[in-house]
Protein backbone atom coordinates (compact mmCIF):
# COMPACT_ATOMS: atom_id res chain seq x y z
CA UNK A 1 0.00 0.00 0.00
CA UNK A 2 0.96 3.74 -0.90
CA UNK A 3 2.10 5.98 1.39
CA UNK A 4 -1.15 8.61 2.76
CA UNK A 5 0.52 11.56 2.61
CA UNK A 6 -1.71 14.72 4.14
CA UNK A 7 -0.65 17.92 2.55
CA UNK A 8 -2.03 21.28 3.28
CA UNK A 9 -0.94 24.25 1.35
CA UNK A 10 -3.18 27.34 0.75
CA UNK A 11 -1.21 28.11 -2.43
CA UNK A 12 -2.97 26.00 -4.75
CA UNK A 13 -0.27 25.97 -7.11
CA UNK A 14 2.79 25.09 -5.29
CA UNK A 15 -0.50 22.66 -3.78
CA UNK A 16 -0.91 21.44 -7.00
CA UNK A 17 2.52 20.78 -7.93
CA UNK A 18 3.94 19.09 -4.28
CA UNK A 19 0.58 16.34 -4.60
CA UNK A 20 1.42 15.64 -9.00
CA UNK A 21 4.75 15.10 -8.02
CA UNK A 22 4.52 12.89 -4.73
CA UNK A 23 1.64 11.04 -6.81
CA UNK A 24 3.62 10.49 -9.35
CA UNK A 25 6.61 9.01 -7.30
CA UNK A 26 3.76 6.95 -5.62
CA UNK A 27 2.34 8.35 -3.28
CA UNK A 28 -1.28 8.81 -2.13
CA UNK A 29 -1.82 12.49 -1.64
CA UNK A 30 -4.63 14.35 0.14
CA UNK A 31 -4.63 18.52 -0.43
CA UNK A 32 -6.77 20.56 1.88
CA UNK A 33 -5.91 24.33 1.14
CA UNK A 34 -6.59 25.65 5.21
CA UNK A 35 -5.32 24.53 8.57
CA UNK A 36 -9.19 24.34 9.90
CA UNK A 37 -9.84 21.76 6.62
CA UNK A 38 -6.16 20.16 7.44
CA UNK A 39 -7.24 19.49 10.67
CA UNK A 40 -11.04 17.60 9.94
CA UNK A 41 -9.54 15.48 7.22
CA UNK A 42 -6.79 14.46 9.33
CA UNK A 43 -9.27 13.75 11.96
CA UNK A 44 -11.55 11.53 9.59
CA UNK A 45 -8.28 9.40 7.65
CA UNK A 46 -5.43 7.91 8.46
CA UNK A 47 -1.90 9.30 7.32
CA UNK A 48 1.74 7.95 7.54
CA UNK A 49 2.71 11.69 7.64
CA UNK A 50 1.78 15.32 6.96
CA UNK A 51 3.38 18.28 5.64
CA UNK A 52 2.73 21.52 6.41
CA UNK A 53 2.55 24.92 5.41
CA UNK A 54 3.12 27.61 8.23
CA UNK A 55 1.24 30.95 7.01
CA UNK A 56 -2.21 29.57 5.99
CA UNK A 57 -5.72 31.34 6.55
CA UNK A 58 -7.99 30.09 9.30
CA UNK A 59 -5.41 27.92 11.60
CA UNK A 60 -1.38 28.28 10.62
CA UNK A 61 0.36 25.47 10.64
CA UNK A 62 1.42 25.38 13.85
CA UNK A 63 -1.51 25.66 15.53
CA UNK A 64 -2.49 22.57 13.34
CA UNK A 65 0.31 20.63 14.20
CA UNK A 66 -0.31 21.06 17.80
CA UNK A 67 -3.86 19.27 17.31
CA UNK A 68 -2.69 16.31 14.80
CA UNK A 69 -0.26 16.10 18.01
CA UNK A 70 -2.98 15.77 20.86
CA UNK A 71 -4.73 13.24 18.15
CA UNK A 72 -1.03 10.93 17.58
CA UNK A 73 2.10 11.21 18.89
CA UNK A 74 4.06 9.41 16.09
CA UNK A 75 2.51 10.49 12.68
CA UNK A 76 5.47 12.71 10.83
CA UNK A 77 5.02 16.11 10.53
CA UNK A 78 7.30 18.40 7.96
CA UNK A 79 6.82 22.17 7.64
CA UNK A 80 7.31 23.64 4.65
CA UNK A 81 7.65 27.98 5.10
CA UNK A 82 8.80 30.72 3.56
CA UNK A 83 10.76 31.54 7.19
CA UNK A 84 13.90 30.93 8.02
CA UNK A 85 14.25 32.26 11.82
CA UNK A 86 15.75 30.36 14.06
CA UNK A 87 12.71 31.46 16.51
CA UNK A 88 10.25 30.36 13.92
CA UNK A 89 11.80 27.31 13.99
CA UNK A 90 11.76 26.92 17.61
CA UNK A 91 8.67 27.26 17.81
CA UNK A 92 8.20 24.61 14.99
CA UNK A 93 9.23 21.87 16.78
CA UNK A 94 7.98 22.83 20.08
CA UNK A 95 5.12 22.73 18.45
CA UNK A 96 5.11 18.70 17.53
CA UNK A 97 6.89 18.98 14.21
CA UNK A 98 10.23 16.76 13.11
CA UNK A 99 11.19 18.73 10.13
CA UNK A 100 11.47 21.93 8.53
CA UNK A 101 12.06 23.13 4.74
CA UNK A 102 12.39 26.78 3.66
CA UNK A 103 10.61 27.66 0.36
CA UNK A 104 11.81 27.25 -2.18
CA UNK A 105 13.20 23.45 -2.10
CA UNK A 106 13.76 20.74 -4.27
CA UNK A 107 10.90 18.06 -4.55
CA UNK A 108 13.76 15.55 -4.49
CA UNK A 109 14.41 16.83 -1.33
CA UNK A 110 11.12 16.82 0.10
CA UNK A 111 11.00 13.19 -1.22
CA UNK A 112 14.47 12.38 0.71
CA UNK A 113 12.59 13.76 3.61
CA UNK A 114 9.72 11.83 3.73
CA UNK A 115 11.23 8.59 3.09
CA UNK A 116 13.48 8.81 6.14
CA UNK A 117 10.23 9.42 8.29
CA UNK A 118 8.01 6.38 6.93
CA UNK A 119 11.06 4.14 7.20
CA UNK A 120 11.62 5.40 10.71
CA UNK A 121 8.23 5.06 12.16
CA UNK A 122 8.13 1.44 10.20
CA UNK A 123 10.63 0.37 12.45
CA UNK A 124 9.58 1.65 15.35
CA UNK A 125 5.46 1.24 15.51
CA UNK A 126 4.45 -2.02 16.96
CA UNK A 127 2.95 -4.69 15.32
CA UNK A 128 2.73 -5.99 19.19
CA UNK A 129 1.71 -4.47 22.54
CA UNK A 130 2.43 -6.15 26.15
CA UNK A 131 -0.75 -5.09 28.69
CA UNK A 132 0.01 -6.79 31.84
CA UNK A 133 -0.46 -10.60 31.24
CA UNK A 134 -1.59 -9.86 27.86
CA UNK A 135 0.13 -9.62 24.66
CA UNK A 136 -2.10 -8.54 21.48
CA UNK A 137 -0.68 -9.26 17.99
CA UNK A 138 -2.09 -6.43 16.13
CA UNK A 139 -0.96 -8.05 12.68
CA UNK A 140 -2.14 -11.65 13.31
CA UNK A 141 -5.20 -9.83 15.15
CA UNK A 142 -4.58 -12.17 18.25
CA UNK A 143 -4.81 -11.52 22.36
CA UNK A 144 -2.96 -14.24 24.14
CA UNK A 145 -2.55 -14.69 27.52
CA UNK A 146 -1.62 -17.15 30.03
CA UNK A 147 -4.77 -18.84 30.52
CA UNK A 148 -5.57 -18.97 26.50
CA UNK A 149 -5.74 -16.77 23.09
CA UNK A 150 -8.81 -14.82 21.67
CA UNK A 151 -9.03 -14.12 18.06
CA UNK A 152 -10.15 -10.59 17.09
CA UNK A 153 -12.35 -9.82 14.21
CA UNK A 154 -10.53 -6.84 12.43
CA UNK A 155 -13.12 -3.85 13.68
CA UNK A 156 -12.16 -5.15 17.32
CA UNK A 157 -8.40 -5.08 16.85
CA UNK A 158 -9.03 -1.69 15.03
CA UNK A 159 -10.53 -0.60 18.29
CA UNK A 160 -7.59 -1.85 20.61
CA UNK A 161 -4.95 -0.60 18.62
CA UNK A 162 -6.14 2.50 18.64
CA UNK A 163 -6.69 2.49 22.74
CA UNK A 164 -3.12 0.79 22.76
CA UNK A 165 -1.59 3.74 20.68
CA UNK A 166 -2.92 6.34 23.28
CA UNK A 167 -3.11 4.42 26.67
CA UNK A 168 -3.14 6.10 30.09
CA UNK A 169 -5.13 9.07 28.09
CA UNK A 170 -8.43 9.63 27.15
CA UNK A 171 -9.54 9.04 23.87
CA UNK A 172 -13.20 10.85 22.79
CA UNK A 173 -15.48 9.12 21.33
CA UNK A 174 -16.27 11.47 18.22
CA UNK A 175 -12.24 10.55 17.57
CA UNK A 176 -12.21 6.59 17.48
CA UNK A 177 -16.03 6.68 15.50
CA UNK A 178 -13.99 8.95 13.09
CA UNK A 179 -10.63 7.46 13.01
CA UNK A 180 -12.70 3.23 13.07
CA UNK A 181 -15.90 4.10 11.60
CA UNK A 182 -15.33 7.39 9.54
CA UNK A 183 -18.42 8.90 11.25
CA UNK A 184 -19.91 9.89 14.76
CA UNK A 185 -23.46 9.45 14.32
CA UNK A 186 -25.57 7.85 17.39
CA UNK A 187 -25.86 4.00 15.47
CA UNK A 188 -22.34 4.42 15.24
CA UNK A 189 -21.92 5.18 18.53
CA UNK A 190 -24.34 2.84 19.84
CA UNK A 191 -22.05 -0.06 17.83
CA UNK A 192 -18.57 1.26 19.66
CA UNK A 193 -20.48 0.71 22.77
CA UNK A 194 -20.69 -3.13 22.15
CA UNK A 195 -17.30 -3.28 20.83
CA UNK A 196 -16.02 -1.57 24.13
CA UNK A 197 -17.83 -3.96 26.10
CA UNK A 198 -16.50 -7.09 23.68
CA UNK A 199 -12.68 -5.36 24.31
CA UNK A 200 -13.40 -5.39 28.20
CA UNK A 201 -14.51 -8.78 28.81
CA UNK A 202 -11.49 -10.08 26.63
CA UNK A 203 -9.28 -8.40 28.93
CA UNK A 204 -10.73 -9.42 32.24
CA UNK A 205 -8.70 -11.87 33.31
CA UNK A 206 -5.80 -9.11 34.49
CA UNK A 207 -7.87 -6.72 36.79
CA UNK A 208 -4.18 -4.25 36.41
CA UNK A 209 -5.68 -3.69 32.69
CA UNK A 210 -9.27 -1.41 32.26
CA UNK A 211 -10.98 0.60 29.48
CA UNK A 212 -12.51 3.03 31.92
CA UNK A 213 -15.34 4.61 30.32
CA UNK A 214 -15.30 8.82 31.02
CA UNK A 215 -18.72 9.54 30.65
CA UNK A 216 -20.25 11.85 27.53
CA UNK A 217 -16.24 12.16 26.62
CA UNK A 218 -14.59 9.33 26.04
CA UNK A 219 -12.43 6.30 26.67
CA UNK A 220 -8.93 5.17 28.67
CA UNK A 221 -6.94 2.23 28.39
CA UNK A 222 -5.39 2.32 31.94
CA UNK A 223 -2.62 -0.06 32.38
CA UNK A 224 -0.94 -0.37 35.82
CA UNK A 225 2.45 -1.43 36.46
Amino acid sequence: MSARILLVEDDPNLGFVIKDNLEVRGYTVTLCADGEAGNETFQQKRFDACILDVMMPKKDGFALAQSIRAANQRVPILFITAKSMLDDKREGFTAGGDDYLVKPFSIEELCMRLEVFLRRTKETNPETYRLGEYLFDVTNLQLSHPTGSKSLTPKEAEVLQLLCAHSNRVLKREEILKRVWGDDDYFMGRSMDVFISKLRKYLREDERVQILNHHGVGFKLEVKS
